[in-house]
């Protein structure tokens, strides 16, 4: 009798064993389910207020090697600036640091100046020209309203070097520099035609209108 009870058991839970797993199974994924619904969507997917549309990235080595240069320029001039008081002390060394050669010291200040400017575009490679529907960016600091943008050109400087520049109807007739081209990293064409893009879409007007 203890034989047949104990055959009907380990019958009955091989029976009612996979329903329970199933069941189990199905549990644990519908709280997964739930629990990805939850999370909160980024704030472009959700009509959010703040949003950025990189436009133009930049090259990562040119920058990495503009820093490297400045900083042996400005360690090759300290070392040259202080080296006639090396052994005199803390103190004679910084007044010769300060007092020292004017030129020099200058020197030393513009590429502190220039390593500076060239980390702070390295942070930024990866989103240096973005917008937000309203203005244009161009790194940390400089910015233009879009409807004030009129065209972007291809200009060289007084040292020949070749970028990207904005014509801005406002009272100056200069234009104003967005990226030299050996720093970016995408196609001049393109650039231009993501801030123009963005422009058109401010005024309303076709795309096409706007980049022809």
């Amino acid at each position: 009798m203890g034989f047949l009870l104990s055959a009907a058991s380990i019958a009955w839970r091989r029976e009612s064993g996979p329903t329970v797993h199933r069941a189990s199974g199905r549990a644990g994924r519908t709280q997964r389910v739930a629990r990805r619904a939850a999370r909160p969507y980024p704030a472009p997917m959700t009509g959010g207020a703040s949003r950025k549309i990189v436009i133009g990235r930049l090259k990562a080595k040119p920058l990495l090697a503009g820093q490297l240069l400045c900083a042996i320029a400005a360690a090759a001039l300290f070392v040259r600036q202080v080296s006639v008081a090396w052994g005199d002390g803390a103190g004679v060394v910084l007044r010769m640091l300060l007092f020292g050669d004017l030129l020099l010291s200058a020197g030393i200040v513009l590429a502190l100046f220039g390593f500076a400017a060239f980390f702070r575009a390295w942070r930024r490679r990866d989103a240096f020209i973005w917008h937000d529907g309203a203005r244009l960016y161009r790194g940390p600091s400089e910015s233009w309203p879009l409807p004030l943008i009129r065209d972007v050109v291809v200009s060289k400087g007084e040292l020949g070097i070749a970028s990207l520049r904005l014509v801005v109807d406002d009272d100056s007739e200069v234009t104003r520099e967005l990226v030299k081209l050996y720093l970016l990293a995408d196609a001049p064409e393109a650039v231009r035609g993501g801030v123009m893009f963005a422009v058109a879409g401010v005024r309303g007007f076709p795309a096409g209108s706007a980049l022809n």
